[in-house]
């Protein structure tokens, strides 16, 4: 597999949390689901961006892919190995910025990102990099939240508290196909959405944002970010155990329960 030049993480936050966790219980199907969506194949030469512990790489390195798996922050690298040594198949890993990845254009003829390119901050460089990437009439497969998902509640929460840089657009715009499609411009010949729910269980609302507040690191980076403001930062804790509360799903004295809707994106690039 070609080895790429590495570049140092513009970022800390995913390298906060316990993003193996978090992903085991969130995302464990998605990157599958999104590699089936793709039609990844043997020998296809894949890229997943903003890979986390690569489960999405994985998936298609099963399916007889050479993938490279790429993030802005390699801590999550090493839970990825393990799990690709004991499925018995190859991954490259490269830290890299999704907002200006260190391949050359062309590299790859299918392009993927499992919920973790849309949260890079600058929305049109994320496009424009995706793109150049990909080979002519190659594939591109992306994951989103919409709104109405319990990831964009807790990322509208914490704005509120910590609010993004102003360059920065929120993760919920990449569920609107209007949004996306200009993003892309004429560099696409096909684009195709499906919307799919999840729905995640904990025994009460507060075990919930217990285990959202141990190993989601946006959650975690904002607290960290309120660390001199230990009203604001308890404010917080509480708002969150309220949102909790008012989105659970689930009956009166059940299981609580919440909605994770996400979108599976596929593009052909203009051949």
């Amino acid at each position: 597999m070609t080895a790429f030049k590495t570049f140092p993480g513009v970022s800390t936050e995913w390298a906060l949390g316990d993003y193996q966790r978090f992903a085991k219980a969130a995302l464990r199907d998605l990157g599958p689901q999104l590699v089936a969506a793709c039609e990844i194949g043997p020998g296809a030469q894949v890229l997943d961006v903003a890979t986390g512990t690569g489960n999405a790489a994985i998936a298609a390195a099963t399916r007889g892919a050479e993938v490279v798996a790429a993030d802005v922050s390699s801590d999550a690298f090493l839970d990825g190995k393990v799990e690709a040594a004991a499925r018995g198949v190859a991954v490259e890993w490269v830290e890299a910025d999704t907002q200006d990845l260190p391949f050359p254009d062309s590299s790859f003829d299918v392009v993927t990102s499992s919920s973790g390119a849309v949260f890079a901050p600058r929305h049109q460089d994320v496009a424009d990099e995706l793109i150049r990437v990909v080979r002519p009439g190659g594939t591109l497969g992306l994951i989103t939240w919409t709104r109405r998902s319990w990831i964009c509640e807790i990322l509208a929460t914490l704005a509120s508290y910590v609010p993004p840089p102003p360059d920065s657009l929120p993760v919920r715009l990449w569920a609107n196909e209007d949004h996306v499609l200009w993003l892309f411009g004429d560099r696409i010949s096909t684009f195709e959405t499906t919307t799919h729910r999840l729905r995640l269980t904990a025994p009460t609302p507060t075990h919930f944002i217990e285990f959202f507040e141990t190993s989601f690191a946006p959650i975690q980076s904002t607290f960290a970010a309120l660390l001199d403001h230990p009203q604001r930062a308890a404010a917080l804790h509480i708002d969150l155990l309220d949102l909790a509360e008012r989105l659970n799903l689930a009956p009166a004295g059940e299981p609580a329960e919440y909605l994770f809707e996400y979108v599976v994106m596929k593009a052909t690039t203009v051949a």
